[in-house]
Formats: C-alpha cells, structure tokens, sequence
C-alpha cells in the first residue's frame, strides 16, 4: 500500500467511454489521469476494484448528466462513498479555453480532494422511475399545448377566429368541427392538426391515469397526500413537488429550500453597496412552476372549499393545522402587497417562495421513517 490510505477518484462520463483521474488524499498527493474506461458495468466494476486494491477508500465523483446514477449506484454497491456533481456548481477559471475529457476527469479530481464540489440528490430506483413518469406527463402536456397552438396559428393565418369564448371548451371543438377549406391541401392540413391534437390528448389522459395507479403504491403517497392540504396543491402539483424534490429532511431550513428553487433574490454586493437583483431562478424549475401555478389561488379570501375538505379528511391535525395556518397568512399577504401597487407575477412570486415553506414544515411532518 502505498503513502496514502485514500483516494478521490474522478469520472468524465460519456456515452461509450469514461475518463477517468485520480488525485491521492493530503496536500502532496499526486494528481492523475489513469485512463478511459468503457462506459459498462462489468469494465467499472473492474476499474474500481482495481483502485480499491491499492487504497483503504475511495471516494469517487462524477457530473450529473445523461447517464444517469447508473454508475453512482454501481459504486456505492461496491462499498465506496459517490457524489454526483452538479455542473452548474463547479468552481471555473474564467481563463481557461481548453477542454477535453482528460483535464475535466483530473479536474474534477483535484477539486473532489479539495472538497469544492456540490453534490446532487441521488434518488432510489422507485422514486426515479416515478420522476420518469411525472416527467413524461410534463411532455405530453407540452407537446399538446403546441400542438394547439400550431392549429390556432394556422386558423389565425386563414381569418378564422373564435370569439364566442375561450379555446377548447365544447363549443369551441363544436365551432371547429364546423370549419372547412376549399382546397384539399389546406383541409388535409387542418385534419392533422385535429388528429395530433386528439391523440396528444389521449396520450396526456393515459399518463395520468397511470399517475393516480402508481402513485398510491409509492413510499411517497403519504407525503403526496399531505402536501395537497395546502390550498392549490392539487394532485399534480403535490406529485410534482414529491417528485423532484424529494425527503425535504435534507434542506434543514426553509431558506435552503428556497434557494434550491430559485426564489430568493439575487445579490452583488461589495463594501458598503449592497445590490439585489430579481429572483435567481436556479435550481429545480418544474418544482418552481408548480409552485408558482399554485399560488395564484391565493389571491382570494381564505377558505376551506368542499374539494378542499375532501382533501383534508384523514390527515394529522398538525398537518390540517400547518396547512390553515399557510393559507390565512399567505392570502393576507398577496392582499397586502397587491395594495402596495407590485405586479401581480411578483405577487405570486412572493407567495410560491413562502408556500414552499409551509411545503416544508408538512413534509418534515409526515416523511417517511
């Protein structure tokens, strides 16, 4: 064994290949590129062995990215520590043009000993494959929602404009199952755009009935139902939220969770001059637009409505108590700063961050041991 009992072992991934650098525990270990190695378990399993070998522990890291956390559970499997990096957070010299997967793995490396690297929350198999399927719900409604558009944007081309109300009620399908073209080409197109739209949304009700299946069977489902005691936390949103943010437990105090959702203010500020700019808007952006969708209910007087009741029935009071406790304070301040002449999306803005809050102290509540 050699000078040094541990070793902080980088990985460049890729999708057939991974770099791979290693830089050797205390101030003078050296720093390494070992080599590349083929992007399948049985050559990492290989790899690290080989490594472990030679050191007491490794501590391995890579970038989050399109590989997934195959190789951080691989790993860990192993018995060795792993940290997936966040890209966005890894300390950059402005002055460095060069790039290659050989200086990214020793990089990493050396900046993993230095403990500079922010690592990323890993979930287990089951929450992952849930997150997939929320995902994949948050694609189909995008892609309906395009699909619309690109058939209100070609009646709009052609002078055909509904007025007698707001898109895709019954009497606006109605209103377009009346239009016709004179010529074919132009017919033919219009009755695409109304089959893509059908089967978008077919697509968007198949996804969530699988939701409302699966989502009971989760390790989540109690967290899931307690999150949706907050008025405007629907179904949707409390899965969402679930989904991509996970055990809150590992924010220990709301302004982290905040932070993570980028909805705390930016700030540069330097001696006695202190500036704050608009929201950082970092961090999980479809948790924030759940959020932020959730939060214009808040803009009428607190209440308990009858599909809110429904919702309340069969949770702890401390729940059913955070939960009236966040709606009266949070009505009563999208009140008052809308008095105060703010926009209304700075309004709501407000609102999501101090609901996440209150997501916060519900989740802590009912976690899952």
């Amino acid at each position: 064994m050699g000078e040094f009992s541990e070793a902080f072992v980088a990985f460049d991934v890729a999708k057939k290949k991974h770099a791979v650098a290693i830089a050797e525990g205390g101030r003078t270990g050296e720093v390494r590129f070992v080599g590349e190695v083929e992007n399948s378990p049985a050559a990492i399993e290989r790899t690290i062995k080989k490594l472990g070998k030679k050191y007491d522990r490794l501590h391995v890291c890579f970038e989050a990215g399109p590989t997934g956390y195959g190789l951080c559970r691989q790993v860990r499997d192993l018995g060795h520590d792993c940290m997936v990096v966040a890209p966005a957070l890894i300390p950059k010299r402005p002055g460095e043009h060069v790039k290659t997967n050989r200086r990214d793995a020793v990089t990493l490396a050396r900046l993993h000993r230095a403990g500079e690297l922010t690592g990323v929350w890993v979930p287990d198999v089951v929450h992952e494959a849930v997150r997939d399927l929320v995902r994949a719900r948050e694609a189909a409604a995008d892609d309906l929602r395009r699909k619309r558009q690109q058939l209100l944007s070609f009646l709009l081309r052609h002078g055909r404009i509904y007025e007698n109300g707001g898109h895709w009620t019954l009497a606006h399908l109605r209103w377009l199952a009346r239009q016709s073209f004179e010529h074919t080409a132009q017919q033919i197109v219009f009755q695409e755009k109304i089959d893509a739209i059908e089967d978008a949304a077919q697509r968007l009700h198949r996804l969530d009935e699988q939701l409302k299946v699966i989502v009971p069977t989760w390790s989540m489902a109690r967290v899931v139902e307690a999150y949706q005691a907050m008025r405007g936390a629907s179904f949707l949103v409390a899965v969402i939220f679930a989904a991509e943010i996970g055990d809150v437990r590992r924010f220990d105090t709301p302004p982290q969770l905040m932070a993570f959702l980028g909805l705390v203010p930016g700030e540069r500020s330097t001696g006695v001059t202190v500036r704050r700019s608009s929201l950082t808007l970092a961090g999980n952006r479809r948790a924030r637009r759940a959020l932020v969708e959730a939060a214009w209910t808040y803009r009428y007087p607190a209440r308990v409505s009858e599909a809110l009741r429904v919702r309340l029935e069969g949770l702890p009071k401390a729940v059913r108590d955070i939960a009236w406790k966040g709606q009266v304070r949070l009505c009563a301040r999208y009140r008052r700063l809308s008095a105060t002449g703010k926009k209304p999306p700075v309004v709501v803005a407000a609102i999501a961050r101090e609901m996440a809050a209150f997501l916060w102290a519900i989740g802590r509540e009912v976690a899952p041991s």
